[in-house]
């Protein structure tokens, strides 16, 4: 019988759905008991029958259907499923659709179909292409978010949200898209650009929706401490959140008395003084170097001092080109810094009283922190480019402190510092643009010259006789004086660790006479003349890397140090001064954080309907009458923008949330569905949508016309699989008692590049959900692996490369089988690979000699061949099978695919060699390995053998101790070809030793007794024959 992958697929792909094969039992699958650890979630082993939630990304049904990295992804994930499934566990593994969203919509119109339409074709077809891969999926509980079952769950979660203050209202600068028409989430903008088309992202004032995911910043930080998770994913949500200490500092500006102050406005925007600028600074100790303000052009207080400003249009045009700036564009490195003084207003550094100047630029971001900094431009790059152009005051107030973190000199534990006033002296050639450097002979360093400040001298006559005592050089003239530096190091000479307060000086020789100087001196260290390029390679202490870095221009330091120029504050360390400076100019310590609220609603039609209300009468009934209602604002103080009520064309209307029962609000069938490029959705075309009785007052209202964002849709997903058929799935969005005992998710496999999106999210309502007593978990996904990337060509697959490749006539031409082998050895599965179809062919062949050898067993009436050889090659092969199944298990165990695949191989050749060695046993084990990668011709094999369960619900095969001793393997003894001992060596043992101990043998001496021996016959790992 041929191997025929065509029809051995199909024909299981159907009889697992009939039979139910991978469907688990949700009631009677075996909760742990509470003495029982949670196992780590890739560790082999378990209870019979504990749950295990194998979840992969959810996935869209994009335009082209699945490629071939979606197949990798979703392979690699059911490989991990099925090895578990046989360990014992009771393996879900579901699968559904993330319809809802812009690629679908923006599909569906570029093809001239209704997103509804094209949801039914891209499902059909999706589905299909998921079966045919012959994944291990639960199918009967699939979920698509476009159904109402499922939407009504996600404006549930909405509603909550709202009903909990955690969903709110705003007018903000938000990121909106061109392209895509709608607004995005900070998330969803990657270097400037939409993450869904790439389009370059531009800055509007919109009112729109927001989830407050900065309640749970800290926490969303913290626990990143305790889970599971590959740390690339861990990185950046720590530096996506930007946890940031420092201090709020107030400036007082200077303006002319009766100045009218600005009010809370209507939106809730921060209120700002007219008569200070707020600003958040990690680093409070410059605060004596802060020399001027620059306000964003965003920022409120430009608006507000108007009247105040002398060069007012001037403002207003700079303003108006720098709004019209992506964010990229006004923060990109290397760009030439732009800005426009504010002439007329001056600040107050609190700090030493100093008035000075105010600034609007570009570089500054009016929605990031306060919208302003103080700039420090001796201790900022970007502030001291700025003020290097405009030719503002740069003032020095930290003193570097370099701790030496290599050797030699690295810092010993234990000893105390020598402290010591020094010098470091930077020499420069008379004629030539070359410096002295000093290779020290008793330790590995190169350093300029340095020395002692005895207390005698200053430290320019130090330096002086030092360059006289250690080079001969008599004539240096200074050229510059770069102040302080202090360095701790391991002085090895010496043999202390030292703390040295240096002076750095800059002197150029007049000419190249030179004295004699000792032979102490010269057996301390020779004399080069070096290029700036090769003092970078030549000097080893990192305080004279910094000196370099002066020499060459590079001014600005912004580590740590002694301060200086900050009158009581001078000489105490910068780390500690902070806090010291901030309590006396009565600014507050505080945290913040580089996360933002999670913008929530988009202005597109495919998506699931906001469920809020808005009431002009439910407003009117707060205010009965329009002569009074000045008056009742006072008995209305309490009510909040954009929580209690909002406004619209200046009129305001009460927010009411869409009753439970009368969810789910349908999105309705529009023909016009286009997005309209405004900050109206297309459901505003639709009276009969967005007319609607107020659920309280039941007079006319209307509803929120926009959509939420879809990566709410897939925020909650996992949890409502396993309660999808639930007798309560119609009351609750998930059944309490099958989330108890299949939640959290044990293992997540997914993409790196949704770190900060659908996996931040699914946290930030995990979170959530705990604490309104929903689930008894914080975090849901225990483990979570991000797998790597595969592309084609040596690119990215995507539409506008042409590089897309569709797994389909690839499995019409090979089989899934080997697609699925294919993916998993083509490189380690969290590293990625590219895609070569010619690497296919290898993995059909290896297929077919599977079907070969296996078929061959199954024929086969009875092993042929002596029986004592057969069993020494028998017991060759359980070694090597033993050893295949410990490497396979725990390659399969950390997603290294392609070594287990190759340790597959390596079994078949032992098998191949030796086929009449090879029992049904073997070949059952081999089956089992291959299962997890193989799924369908595994279950064809292993029926023909005799079995009538399914292999992929067989035990998973356990290694023996005894198999995997290193080296031993037993050799049979033949005398003159008739087997009469056997004898049991270590594999690495060489023949003279082997032939020593057969021939010690009581049995071989029996039958070789006195008889010259010919010859010793050794084959390695197999027999040994003596000739006499």
């Amino acid at each position: 019988m041929r191997y025929d992958p065509k029809n051995i697929e199909l024909k299981w792909q159907k009889r697992w759905l009939k039979e139910k094969t991978y469907e688990p039992d949700f009631r009677r699958a075996r909760r742990p008991a509470k003495s029982e650890a949670r196992s780590p979630c890739f560790a082999v082993g378990a209870s019979h029958g504990r749950p295990f939630y194998n979840l992969m990304m959810f996935p869209y049904p994009s335009a082209e259907g699945l490629h071939i990295g979606g197949m990798r992804t979703f392979t690699g994930v059911d490989i991990y499923g099925r090895m578990k499934r046989m360990q014992g566990y009771d393996v879900f593994e579901p699968i559904g659709l993330d319809g809802f969203g812009i690629h679908s919509e923006n599909f569906a119109i570029k093809i001239g179909k209704h997103p509804t339409e094209h949801a039914k074709d891209s499902e059909e077809n999706f589905y299909r292409q998921l079966s045919a891969m012959g994944n291990g999926f639960a199918w009967e509980e699939r979920l698509e978010t476009y159904d109402p079952d499922y939407y009504k769950w996600t404006q549930w979660i909405f509603g909550q949200m709202f009903k909990r203050g955690l969903a709110y209202r705003k007018k903000s600068p938000v990121n909106w898209c061109p392209s895509c028409k709608t607004v995005l989430a900070d998330e969803q903008v990657i270097n400037g650009e939409c993450e869904r088309c790439s389009t370059k992202v531009v800055k509007k004032d919109l009112e729109q929706w927001f989830f407050k995911i900065t309640a749970y910043a800290e926490r969303l930080l913290k626990n990143l401490e305790k889970i599971d998770w590959s740390e690339r994913i861990k990185v950046a949500q720590r530096n996506w959140i930007g946890k940031s200490e420092g201090g709020l500092i107030i400036f007082p500006i200077v303006i002319a008395s009766g100045a009218k102050q600005s009010r809370r406005d209507r939106h809730g925007l921060r209120p700002r003084d007219d008569k200070s600028i707020e600003v958040f600074t990690t680093r409070p100790d410059t605060l004596f170097g802060a020399t001027y303000m620059v306000l964003g052009p965003e920022h409120p207080l430009i608006q507000n001092l108007e009247s105040r400003i002398q060069n007012l249009e001037e403002v207003r045009r700079y303003v108006r080109t720098a709004t019209r700036k992506t964010e990229e564009e006004r923060i990109a490195e290397g760009r030439e810094k732009t800005g426009v003084e504010l002439k007329g207003v001056k600040a107050i550094n609190p700090a030493n009283k100093e008035e000075i100047p105010v600034w609007v630029a570009d570089y500054v971001l009016g929605h990031v922190g306060t919208g302003a900094i103080m700039a420090v431009p001796a201790h900022d790059e970007r502030d001291f480019e700025f003020a290097k152009k405009f030719k503002l005051l740069v003032r020095d107030v930290i003193e570097p402190v370099l701790t030496q973190s290599t050797e030699p000199g690295k810092i010993v534990d234990g000893l105390p510092f020598d402290h010591r006033d020094t010098i470091i002296a930077i020499v420069q050639h008379w004629s030539e643009e070359k410096y002295i450097g000093l290779k020290w002979k008793q330790v590995a360093w190169g350093t300029f010259i340095t020395g002692g400040i005895e207390k005698w001298r200053t430290a320019e006559e130090a330096a002086r006789a030092e360059i006289r005592e250690e080079t001969g050089f008599s004539h240096p003239r200074l050229i510059e004086d770069f102040g302080m530096m202090h360095a701790k190091f391991y002085h090895v000479p010496k043999k202390v660790n030292r703390f040295a307060h240096a002076r750095v000086l800059h002197f150029k020789l007049e000419d190249g006479k030179q004295e004699e100087i000792t032979e102490e001196e010269r057996g301390r260290h020779d004399i080069l003349w070096l290029t700036k390029q090769e003092l970078k390679k030549f000097l080893t202490p990192d305080s004279h890397q910094r000196v370099l870095e002066l020499l060459s221009g590079h001014e600005v330091y912004t580590g740590e140090g002694i301060l200086r120029n900050s009158g009581s504050f001078n000489g105490i360390d910068s780390e500690k001064a902070k806090w010291a400076i901030t309590t006396a100019v009565g600014g507050k310590r505080e945290i913040h954080y580089r996360l933002r609220d999670w913008l929530i609603s988009r202005q597109r039609y495919w998506g699931p309907p906001i469920p809020i209300i808005y009431c002009r009468r439910c407003w009117e009934i707060l205010n009965p009458k329009p002569e009074i209602r000045n008056k009742s604002k006072s008995q209305n103080s309490k009510l909040r923008y954009g929580i209690d009520y909002a406004t619209f064309d200046g009129e305001e209307f009460m927010i009411h949330v869409v009753p439970e029962k009368d969810l789910p609000v349908k999105l309705p069938y529009i023909k016009n569905f286009r997005p309209t490029g405004t900050d109206k959705s297309p459901l505003t075309t639709s009276e009969k949508f967005y007319k609607v009785r107020c659920p309280k007052c039941k007079s006319w209202a209307y509803r929120e016309t926009d959509v939420s964002d879809t990566f709410l849709d897939s925020a909650w997903y996992y949890l409502r699989y396993p309660s999808t058929h639930s007798a309560r799935s119609g009351q609750v969005p998930w059944d309490p008692e099958i989330t108890k005992k299949w939640l959290p998710v044990d293992t997540y496999i997914g993409g790196a590049e949704h770190a900060v999106l659908h996996l931040l999210y699914s946290r930030f309502l995990a979170m959530a959900f705990h604490d309104w007593g929903l689930v008894h978990f914080d975090e849901p996904f225990t483990t979570f692996r991000a797998h790597g990337l595969i592309t084609s060509g040596g690119a990215k697959m995507s539409k506008s490369r042409g590089n897309i490749v569709s797994p389909d006539p690839y499995i019409r031409a090979f089989g899934a089988d080997a697609i699925r082998l294919y993916l998993a050895f083509l490189a380690p599965f969290t590293e990625g690979g590219d895609f070569r179809d010619e690497g296919i062919r290898g993995l059909t062949r290896f297929l077919n000699r599977v079907w070969k050898l296996t078929r061959s067993v199954i024929l086969r009436a009875k092993p042929e061949g002596s029986p004592e050889i057969l069993r020494s090659a028998q017991n060759d092969i359980m070694r090597v099978t033993h050893r295949a199944i410990k490497k396979v298990t725990d390659d399969v165990a950390v997603l290294q695919y392609n070594t287990a695949i190759s340790a597959l191989m390596v079994l078949l050749n032992a098998f191949e060699r030796d086929p009449q060695a090879v029992a049904k046993q073997e070949i059952e084990t081999f089956l089992k390995l291959l299962a997890p990668f193989a799924p369908h011709i595994t279950e064809e094999l292993w029926r023909e053998l005799g079995n009538k369960a399914s292999i992929h619900r067989s035990p998973w095969p356990k290694a023996d101790p005894y198999y995997l001793k290193a080296g031993r393997q037993t050799l049979i003894i033949q005398v003159n070809g008739k087997v009469r001992d056997r004898i049991e060596v270590e594999a690495e043992m060489d023949e003279a030793k082997v032939k020593e101990m057969v021939l010690a043998r009581e049995k071989v001496r029996k039958w070789v007794g006195s008889k010259p021996m010919r010859k010793f016959i050794y084959v390695p790992g197999r027999i040994v024959n003596i000739v006499i």
